[in-house]
This record gives C-alpha cells, sequence and structure tokens, in this order.
C-alpha cells in the first residue's frame, strides 16, 4: 500500500511539472521557445533520451519536426513524415498513443530513429478542438515498457501543448499578416504634380485581413491608384495580397488600360492561386488629370464629389471578381475630374457592418465626403463612419483631389 502511494504521489508530482511549464510560462513565449523548454521538462520528468514535436503542416500532408531534445538531427534536417506511414505517420492517423518496445524491428519511416540507437519509443497524437495539430513522442536507448502512467503523464503534456501551440500559432500569424500587410500598403503617397491625396490604413480588430491600396506614377505620366480586398483573414489573405500588388503593378507598366490590367491579374491569380479572390479596383489618372479611367473587379464604386454638385457614387458597373470565371469581359469607365474634384477609394470595411445595410453605409459616406483638402475630408469620413468604435475588418481610405491651379 505504502509502495502505491509513493507511486501515485510520484505521478502527481510529474504531473504537476508539466503543468507548470505549459500553464505559467508559454504566455511570455514563441512557439520555439515553449516547445524547447516543454520537450525538455518533458524528457526530465519521463526520464527518457529523446523528447520530439512534429506539427502537422497547412496542406495536412505531413508531420514536420519542429522542436527536439535529444534528437536534434530531426530538425537540423528538416524531417518530414507522411500522415498514415511510419510511427509519427500512424499515431497521427489513428489519433490514439502508441507504444514501440523494439523500434528496430518496427516500421519506422524515419531513419534517424534507428541511426540514433532508439529502442523504445511512446507517441500521442497532439488534438486541439478536435483538429489534429501534430504529435509528440519520446524515446529511450534500452527496452521499457512504459506505464498507463506514464501515457497519461505524456498525454497531458500533449494536450495542453496542443492548446498553447494552436495560441502561439495563432498570436504569430496575426502579428506576421499585419507585419506583412503594412510592409505592403504605401509608407508614403507620391508626389504627383496636380494631385493632392491622402490615405488612412487600419488593420481590423478581430482579424487582419488582405486590404490595401497602392499609388504610382507610371511611365507615361499617368497616375495608377489601386484599392483591393483578398478575400479571407490571417497571413495566407495578406501574402496573396502581396501578390497580387506585385502583379498588378508588373502589368500595369505593359498596358494602359485598366481593364486589360485586371483581366491579366484575374488570369494570373487563377492559374497560380485558384483558390483566391478578390476584389480590385484599378484606375488610371490621365497625366493632365482632367480624366479618370476606372475598371472594377467586384470593387465598391469610388464616391465622387465635385464642386457646386451633390456627391454621389461614380457611375460605373463592377465586374466580377478576380479569381471568377476565365476571359469575362472586363470594362473601364471614364469618369471627368474636373479642377478641385474629390475622389473617394475605400475598401468594405469602411462601410460595411454586419446589423446595417451597406446602401446605409455608403450614403452616410457620400454624405461625409466634399470637394476640400484630402487630409481635412479624409479625418472627417473617418469620425462620420468609424467614430469611437473599432471596426472588426480592415479599413483602408486613399482620397484623392484635383488642385485648383
Amino acid at each position: 500500500m505504502k509502495d502505491s502511494s509513493a507511486s501515485l504521489a510520484g505521478v502527481t508530482r510529474k504531473l504537476a511539472n508539466i503543468r507548470a511549464i505549459i500553464d505559467d510560462s508559454f504566455a511570455h513565449m514563441d512557439v520555439d521557445e515553449f516547445l524547447a523548454a516543454l520537450l525538455a521538462r518533458v524528457r526530465r520528468v519521463m526520464e527518457v533520451d529523446t523528447a520530439v514535436v512534429l506539427l502537422l503542416d497547412r496542406q495536412a500532408r505531413y508531420l514536420v519536426a519542429a522542436a527536439a531534445d535529444g534528437l536534434e538531427e530531426e530538425i537540423s534536417q528538416a524531417v518530414r513524415v507522411p500522415l498514415g506511414e511510419g510511427f509519427a505517420g500512424r499515431i497521427a492517423h489513428e489519433r490514439r498513443p502508441v507504444s514501440i518496445i523494439d523500434v528496430s524491428a518496427a516500421d519506422v519511416y524515419n531513419p534517424l530513429l534507428v541511426q540514433r540507437g532508439l529502442r523504445t519509443l511512446l507517441g500521442v497524437p497532439l488534438i486541439c478542438g478536435g483538429a489534429l495539430v501534430g504529435v509528440m513522442h519520446v524515446g529511450t536507448l534500452t527496452e521499457r515498457r512504459f506505464t498507463a502512467d506514464e501515457v497519461e503523464i505524456l498525454q497531458l503534456a500533449a494536450e495542453r501543448a496542443a492548446m498553447a501551440v494552436q495560441a502561439l500559432l495563432s498570436r504569430a500569424e496575426h502579428a506576421g499578416a499585419r507585419e506583412l500587410q503594412r510592409s505592403l500598403v504605401p509608407s508614403a503617397l507620391p508626389d504627383i504634380p496636380g494631385l493632392e491625396m491622402s490615405a488612412r490604413y487600419r488593420p481590423g480588430k478581430e482579424n487582419v485581413g488582405g486590404d490595401w491600396y497602392d499609388v504610382f506614377p507610371l511611365p507615361s505620366g499617368e497616375t495608377g491608384i489601386v484599392m483591393g480586398d483578398v478575400v479571407g483573414h490571417g497571413l495566407s489573405a495578406a501574402v496573396v495580397m502581396g501578390r497580387m500588388r506585385s502583379a498588378l503593378r508588373a502589368y500595369a507598366l505593359e498596358s494602359s488600360d485598366p481593364a486589360e490590367v485586371l483581366r491579366r491579374l484575374d488570369r494570373k491569380i487563377q492559374h497560380f492561386e485558384p483558390d483566391a479572390t478578390a476584389t480590385v479596383l484599378y484606375a488610371v489618372c490621365d497625366a493632365v488629370p482632367d480624366r479618370v479611367r476606372i475598371s472594377s473587379a467586384g470593387h465598391l464604386p469610388p464616391v465622387l464629389a465635385v464642386p457646386g454638385r451633390p456627391v454621389r457614387t461614380a457611375d460605373m458597373k463592377p465586374d466580377v471578381l478576380i479569381g471568377f470565371g476565365a476571359d469575362v469581359e472586363r470594362r473601364t469607365t471614364t469618369v471627368e475630374f474636373p479642377p478641385g474634384a474629390l475622389l473617394c477609394f475605400y475598401t468594405d470595411g469602411l462601410v460595411e457592418r454586419r446589423d446595417d445595410d451597406l446602401d446605409d453605409g455608403i450614403t452616410r459616406l457620400c454624405d461625409a465626403v466634399y470637394p476640400g483638402p484630402p487630409e481635412t475630408v479624409g479625418a472627417a469620413v473617418m469620425r462620420a463612419l468609424i467614430g469611437k468604435q473599432p471596426s472588426g475588418d480592415d479599413v483602408a481610405l486613399l482620397l484623392m483631389r484635383r488642385s485648383l491651379s
């Protein structure tokens, strides 16, 4: 009875030891630091020779070595294990603990396990919210039969690790997406003779998406203006946004017709990014800025404010989104742009609310826009449509006024 009580007390201490690193420390670490600390603790608590974590890749096809203690070759050699194959692949496929008493006689996919001289392995899946995150396994250089208590300890470590890794990866992805998005938005607008410009950009509070704007001078003396919104959120949307931005700039050098530029962009995206969709508006302002040619791939029309006239949206119809339909017809609309006139380009995060009609949002925008200095108008628009309430979505706003002189 005494031995049983001592054994239970030992298991309890080990469980508390694992909980300590997971519950108290992970919030202050990145993923690599957390996994390194966790595996060092697991290896010491379980008295094993190796401890490894493999995480599921984005395509859910491979387990990729993410951290190792005692088997660092897995990281330096970028080990990958297909789901369903070998030791780790079997654990991921079956989603249950698996133990191998004699590694040399077992079906293992990764030859490093044999080369390292491991004799016994125990692995468990990392699962969070019903979703597979990866696999954690430990190994010994001598034959060993892991007890039910030891399996429980490793399962606890894996369970807590899965939650922590998901949270840390989500945090890292959000930060990465925000940084990438900010790096691709112009740090300063170009100085274009005859035009006054101002822009506002604010990432969404809840999710970082793929909103962007761009302004660039063309070799012809014309000016290219872009406003776009990639469907989706997170790092993947920000990456697609960056690729679209680069491709559109390249096509803008090849054609002065906005519709043709968007047609080429659509063709490129459908071929190389078949799952991506986006709304994109591309406009070209003449060298003498008395007119602006605009084509829209599903994007909301700009608001036009001309001195002495009612403020309204530009009279144009959007074509289909980027990523939909092959070789669809795209149109270019010419908008007259007299001295003092102002064009307001924006993404839907400015005007769209869950509990409100989109048309009402556009009406409020038209009420806020006037043919004044772009910086002042931008402040008025943000005050009227955003105010104190942070929008969950990204907001991009670009204002362009033709100088009076």
